[in-house]
Order: structure tokens, then sequence, then C-alpha cells
């Protein structure tokens, strides 16, 4: 990379420019998040129930006394020895961030296919603290539209016919407990709808570099963050 290298004045006048620009995208993106607040909410009639470390837990328990419940759908088939490694990017940022959804009314759960033995092992491995859950037993991944059989010929992700490829997909889905209990879904993201919720690409995208991803598919760098340094 070749840089321009400017005068104090000059990098004042470019960084000013920039301001404005990022401005006007804080704007449009407080709009959005407006728009996503008035969303239809979908009822959920059917009560999952997953497998965790504290025995059997419905998709009601999991919202453990509060009215809202981010789930993140975390990459592992039943089949793998590991989770998927961009996903374990994503969730190394998880626990930080819990004590403050828990602030504001809104639990916290990971939830793959894998059996809970798997998930448990793979979360000792990288200091996982955060609720993660087994729907082994279940169809919840398949009916919030992240898992697909692997024959499944009309699945669609991000409400487009998925690509070939992994059986399991990642993201995530927001719920709310409506009156009486019952149980609504919100809002839910796939693709790179996640991208901002990673706070360690947000920065890199800060830098000169920034994620400095030449090579496709983009994070063919990451590893299992215990993975980084060896050989």
């Amino acid at each position: 990379m070749t840089p321009r290298i400017a005068t104090t004045d000059e990098w004042i006048k470019a960084r000013e420019a920039l301001l404005t620009a990022e401005k006007a995208f804080t704007r449009e993106r407080d709009e959005l998040s407006a728009r996503r607040r008035e969303m239809p909410w979908l009822r959920i009639d059917e009560d999952y129930v997953f497998n965790g470390p504290n025995g059997e837990q419905s998709l009601s328990d999991l919202f453990n006394g509060r009215s809202q419940l981010i789930v993140y759908h975390l990459m592992f088939a039943p089949e793998w020895d590991w989770a998927c490694k961009s996903c374990s990017f994503w969730a190394d940022q998880f626990d930080g961030a819990i004590p403050h959804l828990n602030a504001r009314d809104t639990s916290f759960v990971a939830i793959s296919r894998a059996p809970l033995e798997k998930l448990q092992r793979h979360a000792k491995r990288l200091g996982w603290k955060f609720p993660w859950l087994s729907a082994e037993k279940n169809r919840f991944a398949f009916d919030m539209g992240f898992s697909f059989a692997a024959d499944d010929a009309n699945g669609v992700y991000n409400f487009k016919p998925k690509q070939p490829g992994p059986t399991d997909l990642p993201g995530f889905t927001m719920f709310i407990r409506g009156d009486h209990g019952a149980i609504y879904k919100t809002y839910n993201i796939q693709g790179r709808g996640q991208d901002i919720t990673n706070g360690a690409y947000n920065m890199l995208d800060f830098t000169a570099k920034g994620r400095n991803e030449s090579d496709r598919p983009p994070m063919k760098w990451v590893r299992l963050h215990d993975e980084y340094g060896a050989a």
C-alpha cells in the first residue's frame, strides 16, 4: 500500500470531510434502527426444548425472567468436532456484552445443533462462559432458517435461495415476550447483516489497512483464538 502523505492542515481538512459523511451515515443508521423497532411481531407457538448445562430448558426458560431474548445461531453441526472458526470469532466477544444486555431487560444465549458435550468441550477450550445450548433434538434451527437438510434443494437463507455449502449457517434471532407470556420473533440477522455485531472487525475498519482481506472468501485468516501463532 502506498500512503498519501499530508500536511497537518491537509489531514484536518480530509478528516473533517470524512466526518461529515460519517455523521450522515450515523443518522441513516438511527433511522434504520427505528424501522427495525417498527417491524411486526411473528408469534412462535412451539416452546422448543433445549439441552443445556442445567438440564432441559424451554425457549420460555431462556428469557430468564426478562422480556427480550437474543439467540446467536452458532454454526456447529452434530457431526463436526469443533464449531465454525468464524462463528467462534464472533462468540469471543459475547461474554463481556451480556451484563450490559441483561441491564436492558435482554437475555442472551447461543444455540447449536451439536450435542451438549461437544459444545461444552469447545467452550472450555476457548474460555467462554455465555449460555450455550444444544438444539440437537428439536427443529428450532431449521424452523428459524439457520439449518438445512443436506439434500434440501429449496432452502432459503437471508431471503434468497441457499447456496451449496454447510448445512448450518450463522446469525441472530431476536424474541420478545408479549402479554400472557406469548413469545414473538421480532427480527433476525443473516449473512453480512451480522457484521456490525463483531467489535474486532469494526475496529479494524478504523485502521489504515482495514480488514486487509484481499483473499477470498473473507475471514480466511481467522482461527480459533488459541491457534494464532501456531505453525
